[in-house]
């Protein structure tokens, strides 16, 4: 399933932290705290778990939205947007 990861962290190495768990699920980054790609169910809650683990939760957050080809398709993108060379081939067929 397409899933979005934003974040909102404010200790640099819990950031970092956060963001390799999200390269390591082989999420793309297409914003400095803003990473796509798709993830099973089982991953998505191994994720959200580790990344509970080490934020901070009364200064921190993180959103885990999973989304359907769907609605994917209907997401508008303004702008800048997705630095092509960072998101796969997969997804940005879903755009153009």
């Amino acid at each position: 399933m397409l899933t979005w990861v934003i974040y909102d962290i404010v200790d640099t190495k819990k950031r970092t932290k956060v963001a390799k768990f999200c390269k390591g699920y082989g999420l793309y980054r297409v914003q400095k705290s803003v990473f796509l790609g798709r993830l099973n169910n089982n991953q998505i809650d191994e994720l959200a778990m580790r990344c509970g683990d080490i934020i901070e939760k009364e200064k921190d957050s993180v959103y885990v939205f999973p989304m359907c080809d769907d609605d994917f398709k209907k997401v508008k993108l303004l702008g800048q947007a997705f630095d092509k060379k960072l998101v796969s081939d997969e997804i940005l067929a879903k755009f153009f």
